[in-house]
């Protein structure tokens, strides 16, 4: 389904107009198998629901199957004992708070208390984190090192606010996309082990609500129909980046050249089954949008300047973070600037090479920004960054060093010349429980979200962390799951 209309709520009496009565009744129907539906079908099935997981695709995996495979755990993870890393769930609450658009601290809260349980969950599939520490600045590990910093964690302010630790956990798959896939199959090996039915090619149509609860969904096989009748249902089919006219409408800054991360269902089909019931949704017009202009990590030692010819963000950001201040930018343009004696070429550049210039005045010309700003930005820096100073962005000591030896080479960030690629970040307002609420906050009986169908850690690109959903959309879709299992 396309477009920004919102399904059909059915009846019971419809159910039974359209296909002769329930085609059959179970406890939990979970909807989507990506990381947070297969744990929701997981542990209700385990708590022993009757569970069925219906999967439009023909196999697991959704958009989480895509994913690198970092998970942000933290509190003391035995990845994190091992490589020496001290860290707290108290530690890990003030950083997620920190950099949470509008906190909700139970969420958080149980976040980072569960962490170090969570973590024994996901190995407990079948799978073992490599107890060893990737210290680089780097978008993912390079090969399979178990842990590195994928957040904002040593970025002004929020190293004053929280003490650093790296917190994300990386599969054991080499390469940069691709090994969450390994965590979505072991989940598939567990669910088999259960009595939960899981089907494919099958995907929910409307739900089912009498007296305001959910009572079920009505399903579409092929040309094959039908409804099941349950006492609960848990939205997990992905987000909306994959919808033209929803994106148009909430994040239209997704559709201007951008290749979207998503697998061909983020149509946004959970969150609008979810607002038919009349569930809420938050951070709607919150993309997520990257272009990382590292590693290596020695560019972080330059300046990001804008069209102006000023400094707008420290360069050791998270790179989505860099990229959401990029976006803010008149005309969302922005050059990375770096001398001769810091420049080393990206392997696989997303943030195209512009040229090289003999003099800071050769490189204005060439960037088209006003060499007299230009000009004040770099003698600034280079003034400050002599003494490890960044009194301006306060970009941390390690990657504060002068730009003051020509000649100098500059980078695109900016829009429709760097190749950004995004996903959504809005989603359905939910309980700690992932119960969906509506606009006042009270929850809908028998209807539950999780993943990106969910509003929960995940909520901007500037607080943004790699591993934050796959974390966030396993956890709390193991709390939906329990949860909707108690309903019977």
């Amino acid at each position: 389904m396309s477009g920004t209309a919102l399904p059909d709520v059915l009846s019971p009496a419809d159910v039974e107009e359209r296909f002769g009565g329930w085609s059959e009744e179970t406890d939990v129907v979970v909807v989507g198998f990506g990381v947070a539906g297969g744990a929701a079908a997981l542990e209700a099935a385990r708590a022993g629901a009757r569970t069925i997981l219906l999967e439009r695709a023909a196999e697991p995996g959704g958009t989480s199957a895509m994913a690198g495979g970092h998970f942000y755990l933290g509190g003391g993870t035995p990845v994190q004992k091992a490589t020496g890393i001290e860290d707290s769930a108290e530690e890990m609450f003030n950083y997620i708070r920190a950099v949470s658009k509008d906190p909700e601290d139970d969420k958080i809260r149980a976040y980072c208390d569960d962490s170090v349980e969570h973590f024994d969950w996901l190995e407990a599939l079948g799978f073992e984190f490599e107890r060893s520490f990737w210290p680089g600045k780097a978008v993912i590990q390079p090969g399979t090192e178990g842990l590195m910093y994928t957040g904002n964690e040593k970025v002004h302010p929020f190293r004053d606010l929280a003490v650093p630790a790296p917190r994300g956990h990386k599969v054991p798959v080499p390469g940069d996309t691709g090994g969450a896939k390994l965590v979505v199959d072991r989940m598939a090996d567990r669910l088999a082990e259960t009595s939960a039915e899981v089907r494919y090619e099958t995907g929910a149509t409307n739900l089912v609500v009498e007296d305001g609860r959910v009572v079920g969904l009505a399903w579409r096989r092929f040309e094959e129909r039908g409804a099941i009748r349950a006492d609960a249902v848990i939205l997990a089919a992905g987000g909306f980046v994959g919808n033209a006219d929803m994106v148009a409408e909430h994040t239209p800054r997704l559709g201007e050249k951008l290749f979207p991360l998503a697998s061909t269902y983020d149509d946004g089909l959970g969150l609008r089954l979810g607002a038919s019931a009349g569930g809420a949704w938050r951070f709607m017009d919150e993309p997520f949008q990257t272009a990382p202009f590292y590693p290596p990590s020695i560019l972080l030692t330059g300046i990001i300047v804008n069209k102006e010819g000023k400094r707008f963000v420290a360069e050791d950001s998270y790179h989505a973070r860099t990229a959401a201040f990029v976006m803010e930018q008149p005309d969302s343009a922005a050059f990375l600037i770096v001398d001769s004696a810091h420049i080393e070429h990206p392997k696989m550049p997303l943030c195209p090479f512009i040229d090289g210039w003999e003099t800071v005045e050769e490189m204005a010309a060439g960037l088209g920004v006003p060499f007299e700003t230009l000009n004040a930005t770099l003698t600034s820096y280079n003034t400050h960054a002599a003494d490890g100073e960044d009194p301006e962005l306060h970009k941390a000591p390690e990657w504060t060093e002068p730009q003051d030896t020509g000649p100098w080479g500059a980078y695109d960030l900016s829009l429709g010349k760097a190749m950004y690629a995004g996903f959504t970040m809005g989603g359905l307002a939910t309980t700690v429980e992932g119960e969906v609420r509506r606009e006042d906050g009270s929850a809908i009986a028998g209807l539950y979200a999780a993943g990106a169908c969910a509003a929960n850690l995940a909520q901007d690109a500037k607080g943004y962390a790699s591993g934050m959903q796959l974390g966030d959309g396993s956890y709390f879709g193991r709390r939906a799951g329990r949860h909707a299992a108690g309903l019977r």
